[in-house]
């Protein structure tokens, strides 16, 4: 028996390939699918079924394209109504995988029709639990994602259902079990996970806040529904892919490497209102740039900042990559359901300064920099980073203008005035400084580094979060 996690990390996700005397199956697997196919051939294997825990809200699932392409059937869990050809399991129903046996545990919640799979080795022991966002290492899924979907659901309603799925199909069983979620830290699915991407049941049991023993329904569902942070607005919109269905990523990518001359690229913007997406380094980028391009790093956690960036996955874009990652970024669009790239500046933005085209620029500083100009004059800050990251620590004087919330936050900006934008370490500040470049806010001027850089440099007040308790 194998199994392995295929962990992709800037989505946080995490696909399982199992295999056993020659034949396979994968759970949830990424919308790239030659991978698992070219897995499985290297061992002589067969993949048997495709299993989906839930229909995903962070990334379109690749259940449709390896099942086309293996003719391995989709399974999903009890309450699933896919528009398209799968099997729904019963709660408890078992499939054999060679000598093991993977059965289905139905654990609504997080969403309806979330499902567990428990496999058993050929002993009939059981030794794995492939949780999906049931539960996660040190977190559950959140509550509140389906009702986005489903009208008559509320969050409070879908805690409750999770509460007794924990209790009742979870929590029982052994605690030498290893679980394998489908996501870590850095996901969007849950508020609390851990780094670490497996663990045992019985440590989960002792150290995962919502699997206290002790804990009423009433505690539960006000623990984890407190804190939930605004979803990004395309998750719903990639549940619909998934229980819909979509184009074949092969297409996807065809469509997307169309190379084009600077004089090609220039008509397609202008003439089909494509979106242009630079994906190169955030400093490079500042240098020198094809006139309102986004700036969003592929080399960062690119996914889910494209999803709550571009608001429509139907928008068509246009793309500025750096040389050969041209497949990779259209891959990773497609992850998260933007199908729509319609090609690519041929060479980069050096063929486009070749070509005599306009470039534009933002400015950087260095924090050292920005120390000297704050000697002779008042300067305006932009934190650009999460509320709680500004709550717990920033610059005196500085504005907190979310980037999550940018259409929000650009009303706090005036176009008249000068502004010093920094984040982390630099990539959203980027992002907001490029976008909002782009709706005619030329006056922000990026910080090299970001907060960390800010901080180390030692030359500016930081305000830190004082907990209240301490005051006393």
């Amino acid at each position: 028996m194998k199994i392995e996690q295929i962990y992709t990390g800037c989505l946080a996700q995490g696909a399982y390939y199992i295999e056993s005397n020659g034949e396979a199956v994968v759970i949830d697997p990424l919308r790239e699918v030659q991978p698992y196919i070219e897995r499985a051939e290297r061992n002589g294997a067969a993949i048997k079924y495709v299993f989906e825990t839930h229909f995903h809200a962070d990334f379109v699932s690749g259940h449709l394209d390896l099942s086309k392409k293996t003719g391995a059937p989709i399974v999903y869990g009890p309450n699933a109504k896919p528009e398209f050809n799968a099997h729904i399991a019963r709660d408890g129903e078992e499939f054999k995988i060679g000598n093991v046996t993977l059965k289905a545990l139905h654990t609504p919640g997080h969403t309806m029709e979330s499902t567990c799979y428990l496999l058993k080795d050929e002993n009939g022991k059981d030794v794995a639990l492939f949780s999906g966002d049931t539960l996660f290492i040190g977190d559950v899924g959140r509550p509140d994602l389906a009702q986005k979907v489903v009208a008559d659901l509320t969050q409070d309603k879908l805690a409750g259902y999770l509460f007794d799925s924990l209790r009742n199909k979870l929590m029982p069983l052994a605690n030498d079990i290893v679980v394998y979620p489908a996501h870590g830290a850095g996901s969007a699915c849950g508020k609390n996970m851990s780094k670490e991407t497996t663990d045992t049941l019985g440590h989960q049991k002792e150290t995962n806040y919502a699997l206290r023993a002790n804990m009423t329904r009433e505690e539960f569902i006000k623990e984890v529904t407190t804190g939930l942070a605004a979803p990004p607005a395309y998750f719903p919109l990639n549940v619909m892919l998934n229980i819909k269905g979509y184009e074949s990523i092969d297409k996807v990518l065809e469509r997307g490497q169309h190379a084009l001359s600077p004089e090609a690229f220039e008509a397609a913007a202008n003439e089909t209102g494509a979106l242009i997406l630079d994906t190169r380094d955030p400093q490079i980028f500042s240098k020198g740039f094809v006139p309102n391009s986004i700036n969003i790093g592929i080399d960062g956690q690119f996914a889910p900042w494209v999803g709550a960036m571009i608001p429509d996955i139907r928008q068509e874009i246009l793309l500025v990559t750096d040389d050969g990652r041209e497949e990779e970024v259209i891959t990773r669009l497609a992850r998260v359901g933007y199908d729509n790239t319609i090609g690519y500046l041929k060479s980069g933005l050096s063929a486009w300064e070749k070509a005599g085209k306009e470039i534009d620029q933002i400015k950087s500083v260095t924090p050292g920099e920005l120390a000297n100009i704050m000697k002779n004059e008042t300067v305006n800050i932009l934190d650009v980073r999460k509320k709680s990251e500004y709550v717990s620590e920033h610059i005196i004087d500085a504005e907190n203008t979310p980037l999550d919330f940018i259409n929000d936050s650009m009303v706090q900006v005036d176009k008249n005035k000068t502004y010093y934008v920094h984040c982390a370490g630099g990539y959203r500040s980027m992002i907001f400084s490029s976008i909002m470049r782009a709706r005619g806010y030329d006056n922000l001027i990026d910080v090299k580094g970001g907060f960390k850089a800010l901080k180390e440099s030692g030359n500016f007040r930081i305000s830190e979060y004082v907990c209240p308790s301490t005051l006393l």
